[in-house]
């Protein structure tokens, strides 16, 4: 696996009327956090000529491109999106009259039918209005009470404005005690059956930094001598592979740098698992399984939820829990302290320390996915 140290280069200041490619200041000074970071994240740099302002990236006016620290753009549905939406509604009314009778022969309520109904005919979540995410998200949450007993809480928060999230992992201080991994099992409701992990940590020998050399999956006393250990889940790319590939537009990147899956839309063809470099996302082959008593009822519409049969899922930085202050629960439960977790625009944060400071490097690097994860040494 190829690894390569990061470079940086020095941020140009803002000069009279001329605001820099990093800058929101409209040429009036001032820091939004970018500088240092152009390095990192290159493509965001080469799209400054795309605004119409010349503002680049972290410019606020409403000339921006839609690809600058920002979702990717809503998938166009054509000229027929409309006639589109109006054959489903036309085939909802038609298919909720026969729900009374399916429920019966299911041996479900009525108003259960009916709320999975009304969920399989709802749009892309990009396309929702707030009164309609506010209507999937009740529906979903009496679905889940319906089949577990406990109704959860599902948010919908949306990305804070100037915040980039990123992550660093270091290399010297992991013992591989795998405290992260079972915490991110039970915070995100992951399938018990499968034993699904968003996240492998990887017991690699000495002078070795091939991954493809690494035990994923030993069950030994740690740390073993000889050996360190390094930790490998969704790398949140800010060129993500992943998002170019899915033909139905089901997963995307937030502004916040979090690459999220809508696993209502997401029709299963696993392209997205084929283009991801770093073996991030999982795909569920049977209806996931967590027992009713450890099941988290605080959830994310795009993170925790229960996902179903079909669909892929992937690691989303704990999103019910970073937009609300919160360190993922794979930081908060590591014993050692080796995984920084922060704000990429934030100058005084501990990771921008990190990357400042520290000799940080990203796997396979040379493919231009920008992974906002880095690792580095004491």
């Amino acid at each position: 696996m190829n690894t390569k140290k990061d470079t940086k280069q020095a941020h140009p200041p803002c000069q009279g009327g001329s605001s820099s490619p990093s800058c929101g200041c409209g040429g009036q000074g001032g820091s939004t956090g970018f500088e240092g970071l152009e390095a990192y994240f290159p493509s965001l740099f080469e799209r400054e000529e795309e605004s119409s302002c010349g503002g680049g990236p972290a410019c606020s006016c409403n000339s921006q491109p839609a690809t600058s620290l920002s979702s990717e753009p809503v998938p166009a549905f054509g000229d027929g999106g409309s006639k589109l939406v109006n054959r489903r509604e036309v085939l909802r009314h038609f298919l909720t009259a026969a729900v009374a009778t399916t429920a019966v022969a299911t041996g479900c309520s009525s108003e259960q039918g009916k709320l999975s109904w009304d969920e399989y005919f709802k749009k892309n979540y990009r396309l929702m209005t707030d009164d309609e995410k506010l209507a999937t998200v009740s529906r979903l949450q009496r679905l889940a009470e319906h089949r577990h007993g406990k109704r959860p809480t599902i948010g919908t928060k949306a990305a804070v404005p100037g915040v980039l999230y990123g992550y660093a992992f270091n290399v010297s201080k992991c013992k591989g005690y795998m405290d992260c991994v079972q915490a991110c099992i039970k915070e995100n409701n992951l399938d018990r059956k499968s034993e699904m992990q968003y996240i492998r940590i990887f017991e690699m020998k000495k002078n070795k930094m091939n991954l493809e050399d690494g035990n994923g999956q030993f069950a030994h006393q740690v740390p073993a001598a000889g050996h360190f250990y390094m930790g490998t889940q969704c790398f949140q790319c800010q060129n993500p592979p992943c998002v170019k590939v899915c033909p139905v537009g089901a997963t995307w990147m937030e502004p916040d740098g979090i690459v999220v899956i809508d696993y209502d839309w997401c029709i299963g063809c696993r392209y997205c698992q084929s283009a991801c470099p770093y073996w991030a996302r999982r795909f569920n082959w049977h209806e996931p399984e967590v027992p009713k008593q450890e099941i988290n009822p605080k959830q994310h519409y795009l993170g925790n939820r229960p996902r179903k049969k079909g669909v892929m899922e992937k690691c989303t930085y704990c999103i019910q829990r970073s937009r609300e202050g919160q360190l993922p629960a794979c930081a908060e439960a590591c014993p050692t302290g080796a995984r920084v977790f922060g704000n990429l625009l934030d100058p005084n944060s501990e990771i921008r320390y990190v990357l400042a400071h520290k000799k940080v490097f990203r796997l396979k690097e040379d493919l231009g996915t920008e992974p906002k994860f880095w690792y580095f040494m004491d």
